[in-house]
């Protein structure tokens, strides 16, 4: 063989061992905690883009709706301390005007006349005038505050009214959400699930708006498991996980298709520690996955969890677990990874 096609095999070979090397490395730096650095392919969802748009909405307006329930109670009982104090304020009021109320009546209205025809000199009536108005301010000043403590007492009980209406709307608003999930999930699900066990309920909570809720959040962060993006709320919930214990291979952003991946607020945990594999999990594998779901179940109120699916199965806030059916495969069926999406 000549000498010069030799060595270009060498030098073939040298670069593919290289481009094979770096690899490695990538995917090492994309996967932090995993056992190997060589995952398999991303899963395929499985499902269609109407049942993912279903539950999207379904679990978002459950959410919302939640937020604005459980505001609307912490505002009906900081109303209800407020109501208290002002009736207690009144109740104090109403004796100190029932004593003017019957002091007028023992010893009569005071009026100039009658002080001057008891006075025996200039000196007396101008001193029980001068004490006719200190009582005259004193008893004004009762009357104005009784009047505005049950003014008080009357907006604080008009607003809590509208707080007991809120309540009542939002609670049709969860009942249809409910509904809306449970229409949707006819087609992949044939009822209610057992769920998972393990998993912690230990999560630190991630940041909400001043009035419960959750901020508005878009793609603005890096994915530490991809080159792409995710929430800030997406990547709260996959450290937390990881600082509990879960620290297998993740993929969280996804360029592409629908659902919450290309948003960056989805991540696939795969059971496996090689990476998605294209088998159902089974044994210690099957329990990392039930452990991770049943975690994400448990914070979700903390951490914005919209829904979890893992091994034929649906998690929904206003569900609770359902059985899933995404295709038959490992992927779809999500037998071999957890996915995780966010709100």
């Amino acid at each position: 063989m000549p000498r010069t096609r030799l060595n270009r095999r060498r030098v073939r070979r040298s670069l593919l061992a290289l481009l094979a090397a770096t690899a490695v490395l990538l995917g090492a730096g994309l996967a932090p905690g995993a056992a190997t650095a060589a995952p398999g392919s991303t899963p395929d969802e499985g499902g269609s883009k109407q049942l993912r748009a279903a539950l999207d909405a379904a679990a978002r307006g459950h959410i919302e709706a939640k937020a604005r329930l459980d505001n609307s109670k912490r505002r009906q009982v900081a109303l209800t301390g407020q109501l208290r104090q002002v009736e207690l304020r009144l109740t104090e009021l109403n004796s100190q005007v029932a004593q003017v109320a019957a002091q007028s009546y023992r010893v009569g209205r005071l009026t100039p006349v009658s002080m001057l025809l008891a006075s025996a000199d200039p000196n007396a009536f101008l001193k029980r005038a001068a004490e006719l108005d200190v009582m005259a301010q004193r008893d004004s000043k009762r009357l104005h505050a009784l009047a505005d403590a049950k003014a008080e007492a009357a907006r604080a009980k008009a607003a809590i009214d509208i707080e007991v209406r809120e309540q009542q709307k939002q609670l049709a608003v969860l009942a249809k959400k409910k509904r809306d999930a449970e229409i949707a999930l006819a087609k992949v699900s044939s009822g209610s699930s057992s769920g998972f066990s393990g998993g912690s309920a230990s999560a630190r909570p991630a940041p909400r708006n001043s009035d419960g809720s959750w901020p508005s959040e878009s793609c603005s962060v890096n994915d530490p498991t991809t080159s792409g993006c995710i929430t800030p709320r997406t990547l709260h919930a996959l450290q937390q996980a990881q600082a509990a214990g879960y620290k297998r291979y993740v993929s969280c952003f996804r360029s592409g298709g629908d659902g919450e991946h290309p948003k960056g607020r989805a991540c696939d945990f795969s059971a496996a520690t090689g990476g998605f594999e294209d088998v159902s999990a089974t044994g210690g594998d099957k329990a990392y996955g039930d452990s991770l779901a049943n975690y994400f179940k448990n914070n979700a109120s903390r951490l914005g969890v919209m829904y979890v699916i893992w091994y034929r199965q649906i998690w929904m806030p206003n569900t609770g677990w359902r059985s899933y059916s995404g295709g038959g495969s490992p992927a779809a069926d999500h037998t071999n990874h957890v996915h995780l999406s966010m709100y």
